[in-house]
């Protein structure tokens, strides 16, 4: 059987990792990378930029519908397929679900992603060598945030509450990175509530066949 999303982007990417998560959670098959329909999209190259102008991944594909912009793409599958919600019924707890995915997408990711994983992930130094200097220059960014997730996490189960969200998506894939780092014990204290929380999201059948530590 054909699924019935396909995803545009690698799997190594946080956001292209949330889409997957959340189709996971929902029941939703899908398929994922640069190929479609058997033809090799090449990373911001003619095709891609069709499909979002921004270069970006990922990109939604839905039979002829074409989604961009993570928080969007997931709030679009919440509401098109069946399964669990994805979102509070209320509005207000709704309207936090949405301002969280926002500062997750905009500032944390800045801080954790753009100016600290992917340092380390795709060096940009000389002969490919890890900036330290960079990295130290991001570190008390990343930790600050870490410190804004965990003020707003307190003793709940999710980032905004009581139910899994796409909140919870935009966010795990990054803490995961974090917490499979060498020095991750400086990042995130082990008997700290986001260190349960990280485990806590790590156990969900959703996460196992995507989050690195399950995936090693």
């Amino acid at each position: 059987m054909s699924a019935q999303v396909h995803i545009l982007g690698p799997q190594f990417s946080t956001f292209v990792r949330t889409v997957m998560l959340c189709c996971e959670e929902k029941g939703v098959s899908y398929s994922h990378g640069f190929s479609v329909n058997g033809e090799e999209v090449e990373y911001k190259g003619p095709e891609h930029l069709k499909l979002n102008p921004f270069g970006k991944v990922p990109v939604l594909i839905h039979g002829d519908r074409k989604l961009y912009e993570t928080a969007s793409i997931c709030r679009y599958l919440d509401a098109q397929f069946e399964g669990p919600a994805l979102q509070p019924e209320d509005v207000y707890q709704r309207a936090l679900v949405d301002q969280w995915s926002a500062a997750i997408s905009l500032y944390i990711d800045q801080a954790v992603v753009r100016e600290y994983l992917l340092e380390l992930a795709f060096p940009k130094g000389e002969n490919g060598e890890v900036r330290w200097n960079k990295v130290s220059e991001a570190q008390p960014g990343v930790i600050k945030m870490l410190q804004v997730l965990q003020a707003q996490l307190g003793d709940a189960d999710f980032i905004c509450g009581e139910q899994y969200s796409i909140a919870d998506a935009l966010v795990t894939p990054m803490l995961d990175y974090l917490s499979n780092l060498p020095h991750a014990a400086e990042l995130i204290a082990p008997d700290s509530t986001l260190s349960a929380y990280v485990g806590r999201m790590r156990q969900r059948p959703a996460a196992k066949t995507i989050l690195t530590a399950m995936a090693r």
